[in-house]
């Protein structure tokens, strides 16, 4: 390829928009544009590292045996409101009318669609296990788009799921996945760790998330040294058990409090540490009222509280749905008392705690010396954000909090859409048995975005060879020097006829632009050809290592295909 011929819209300032390093350096380096918001057009550079991964999925999908599908992205309602996930999406879902009334959405995901074929198509278990897959775009109206390529509107995504006649061929399938997107990620050159997740709207009993690292990342991850790495939504550690003075006899006592709402407020007025408290949170729970206690020093984890609530339908409570309930305002609630039934919900940083303080039901009143289980009752879970530094369940060491972007995500789904959709097969005993199913998905964008993230500096980025837009850039310093130019021109020559995908920079432009232009688009090596050709002499830079490298003119094409094949090695 010819760069005089070639669309790539470099630009030389870092535009407005741009937030995070892959957002700023896809538009400097004329990858992507946008269109609208969380919408954009993949320019040719962009489009040659998508295929690259297509790729690279294709081949380890194959490996396991998947069979590749295309599908619809758009969808009749009817399918999403058989497994109740028109109404679990909400406002994320693209939704739409035809003509003749009828309700369709963009999709998201395939679960409903893939598992329509299966109820149709599927009759015994000699037809299992099926590990089918796509590569396709979705679709998700995102509220607020942000970080370029992290948070977007349209997506390519390969979706694949499995079909078992049991949970034996659903752990086997879902193994066989997770070894694969290993592989992907590894040959895409990316570092990654494998996390515990929480399964959301997808259901299941078991999934995980392949993380990559990055300060850009909108996930938080708990890892320690033994090994243990979660989400933070799911994430569990030790507590240090805490000492509490005995309860006062005759149970709690009420405190005036005027004006003190916060938990560091009441702290500074009482003189009673946080982790003395109890915090008290109101919730709709499918449109009924449940109270949410935490010790005062912790944060309430929404996740944890769905799987305890073994629901997704759930939301803070109003200011007016407090009083009415409880009358009085947030900040003055507490567990003890309440003369109507409501569910109470306490976290296990809770249990056989004593003499703690909450508020009183009242406004400006508290009380102390309360006592879980003595002076109200709750159901126990885990239901707070575990933090930096608590100890690892596991091994005690203390736990490490960092910012990370899912580039994939695997899902053990079991039974959740086959009942729902009544895809059943005859097992080897004849009897009707539920499709055991899993779901697995990798966002192709967010690899080529994490590629970015972990591999640039200032100059621009420098892409893993395996996905790089083009793998060496020919850059005559003078293409007016007709010594350059035809060395250059016999270079790009050889090393296609090598099968080496080069790059010509055949611009009139300055060294210094064309340098520049070379580093912001990140492909792996440079050969630049300049005064020294005169001594028979060449330079092979390597952008990574920001490293040159002067050989002899008739051996670089040799010694370029030797570090290109040592490079892809790294990858295979």
């Amino acid at each position: 390829m010819r760069w005089s011929r070639s669309f790539i819209p470099t630009l030389r300032q870092d535009p407005a928009e741009a937030e995070v390093p892959s957002h700023r350096l896809l538009l400097r380096g004329g990858y992507v544009r946008q269109l609208a918001a969380g919408v954009y057009s993949y320019l040719p550079l962009a489009q040659r590292v998508m295929l690259k991964i297509f790729r690279i999925l294709r081949e380890e999908f194959d490996r396991i045996g998947a069979q590749e599908f295309y599908l619809p992205a758009l969808h009749p309602a009817d399918i999403w409101i058989e497994t109740g996930r028109w109404e679990d999406m909400g406002a994320n879902m693209f939704r739409l009318k035809d003509r003749a009334g009828r309700d369709l959405c963009l999709g998201m995901t395939h679960e409903e669609v893939f598992t329509t074929i299966v109820r149709n198509e599927i009759r015994s278990y000699k037809d299992l296990p099926q590990i089918w897959y796509q590569i396709q775009v979705k679709f998700r109206d995102e509220p607020r788009p942000r970080a370029g390529l992290l948070r977007v509107r349209q997506f390519t995504m390969k979706d694949s799921y499995s079909f078992d006649v049991d949970q034996a061929g659903l752990d086997e399938s879902y193994r066989r996945h997770h070894q694969a997107y290993c592989r992907v990620y590894e040959r895409c050159g990316l570092t990654y760790t494998v996390v515990e997740a929480y399964s959301g709207a997808m259901g299941g009993r078991e999934s995980h998330e392949f993380m990559v690292r990055t300060d850009a990342g909108e996930d938080r991850i708990a890892t320690c040294e033994c090994g243990y790495a979660a989400n933070l939504e799911v994430a569990r550690s030790a507590l240090v058990p805490i000492a509490d003075s005995a309860s006062a006899d005759g149970g709690p006592r009420r405190v005036h409090t005027p004006g003190q709402k916060t938990i560091a407020e009441v702290s500074r007025f009482l003189n009673v540490a946080p982790q003395h408290q109890i915090k008290s949170l109101v919730y709709m729970v499918e449109s009924q009222p449940a109270l949410i206690l935490l010790r005062g020093d912790h944060q309430l984890n929404e996740a944890k509280l769905s799987l305890a609530l073994s629901s997704g339908l759930f939301r803070p409570a109003t200011e007016a749905e407090i009083r009415d309930l409880f009358g009085a305002d947030a900040g003055s609630l507490g567990p003890v008392g309440i003369d109507r039934k409501m569910t109470i919900l306490a976290d296990e940083a809770l249990r056989g705690r004593k003499n703690l303080t909450a508020g009183g039901n009242e406004n400006d009143y508290h009380l102390q010396g309360v006592t879980p289980d003595l002076d109200f009752q709750a159901n126990y879970s885990d239901l707070r954000l575990a933090e930096a530094g608590e100890p690892c369940t596991r091994c005690g060491r203390p736990l490490e909090v960092s910012y990370a972007l899912e580039v994939g995500h695997i899902f053990k789904l079991g039974t959740k859409y086959s009942e729902s959709m009544g895809a059943y097969v005859l097992n080897r005993e004849g009897q009707q048995v539920p499709i055991v199913m899993g779901s697995y998905g990798i966002g192709l964008e967010r690899i080529m975005a994490a590629a970015v993230e972990l591999y640039h500096d200032p100059d621009g980025i420098f892409w893993p060879l395996s996905i790089a837009p083009f793998q060496v850039v020919v850059t005559p310093v003078s293409m007016a020097d007709i010594r350059q130019r035809e060395a250059a021109e016999k270079l790009y020559g050889d090393l296609i006829r090598e099968g080496v995908e080069a790059l010509l920079d055949d611009r009139e432009e300055r060294a210094g632009v064309k340098f520049k232009d070379a580093d912001l688009i990140g492909v792996p090596f440079r050969i630049t050809v300049g005064q020294k050709i005169g001594d028979g002499q060449v330079e092979i830079y390597h952008r990574a290592e920001r490293r040159p490298d002067t050989v002899p003119l008739g051996e670089c094409v040799p010694r370029l295909r030797r570090l290109l094949d040592a490079s892809l090695a790294r990858y295979a």
